[in-house]
């Protein structure tokens, strides 16, 4: 290989892709999935896991984390406007945060729920949700999301919370309970006492 066409061909490759920290899915013809750090401009991704911003990476490892209220209170604003705009409870979308993600924006599961409020891929789509990692879309699109599932099982908190956790059809497959998965079976009381502390806590006198 000449000079000339080896350039060519490292120009090329350049442009192809580029390697990143963030994560990309993949969808294949027959219907895999593949995860992989590698972005092509050639090919159809979508953006599962960013990159931490370097700012956030270089603290020192024996620094202690926020508190939890030090925490609730950097998305104050953003769950107090998303709890106003969509009729919830402020203190129930902050319980819903606090067990999903514990206030990580950047949280990812195994399953590919993402962000504070972890939505999954399929549910960030269906509401416009384009960078689940964006705290501000993120927290709306799981107060929209939750709110249309209160509808759905006649605001009743404990079920919503379980379609929240394992979908709606399982709710419903289940007849309109909490499905038996360990998993749920702790989610909603762990989201319904967080709720409970979170609302005495805003009841006492100052």
């Amino acid at each position: 290989m000449n000079l000339m066409a080896l350039a060519l061909f490292s120009i090329l490759a350049s442009i192809a892709f580029e390697v990143r920290a963030d994560i990309y899915q993949v969808v294949s013809a027959n219907g895999s999935i593949t995860l992989t750090n590698i972005y092509r401009t050639d090919r159809k991704q979508v953006r599962v896991a960013r990159e931490r911003a370097v700012a956030n990476r270089v603290v020192a490892p024996t620094r202690a984390l926020p508190t939890p209220p030090a925490r609730r209170s950097r998305y104050g604003l953003i769950v107090a406007q998303a709890a106003f705009d969509y009729d919830l409870p402020a203190e129930l979308l902050h319980a819903v945060i606090q067990t999903e993600s514990n206030y990580d924006p950047v949280a990812l599961s195994p399953k590919g729920a993402a962000g504070l409020m972890q939505l999954m891929p399929d549910t960030a789509r269906d509401l416009g949700v384009r960078d689940v990692f964006d705290p501000t879309a993120n927290v709306r699109g799981g107060a929209r999301y939750l709110k249309r599932l209160m509808r759905q099982f006649d605001n009743d908190l404990s079920l919503a919370l379980a379609a929240y956790n394992a979908g709606p059809g399982a709710v419903l497959a289940h007849g309109r309970a909490i499905p038996p998965y360990p998993e749920t079976q702790r989610y909603v009381p762990s989201v319904l006492g967080h709720y409970q502390r979170l609302q005495a806590a805003g009841n006492r006198p100052r």
